[in-house]
């Protein structure tokens, strides 16, 4: 939303630093909708499997980022990018908010 896309980079930024300006961002919501309760579990999924084949989902429909929110923004394509550790944030009505911080497994172990 306009108020708190703007409030989870300031959060991203104090947290990741100067490091947050290499770090792909993506919000699989843009392509499944709001899933109320299922959403962080589909994001999880969504970001470990990516992790395991190398590619960042997209951000559907973002043709105009916020200027406010000066990330790496993925949009509209996959992007290929190794990863193994992820951030999946979920904000939730009433100020119910989570971030899990996942690392996956190496497929080679």
């Amino acid at each position: 939303t306009l108020f708190n896309d703007p409030t989870e980079v300031k959060a991203l930024k104090n947290a990741l630093g100067k490091h947050v300006e290499k770090i792909p961002v993506s919000a699989p919501k843009s392509q499944l909708g709001h899933l109320l309760g299922a959403s962080s579990s589909i994001e999880a999924i969504a970001g470990i499997m990516g992790g395991l084949n190398g590619v960042v989902t997209p951000t559907l429909n973002l043709d105009n980022p916020d200027p406010k929110c000066d990330l790496d923004h993925v949009p509209n394509k996959a992007r290929e990018h190794k990863y193994r550790t992820f951030l999946n944030n979920s904000f939730g009505f009433g100020g119910h908010n989570c971030v899990l911080a996942i690392r996956t497994g190496d497929p080679q172990d």
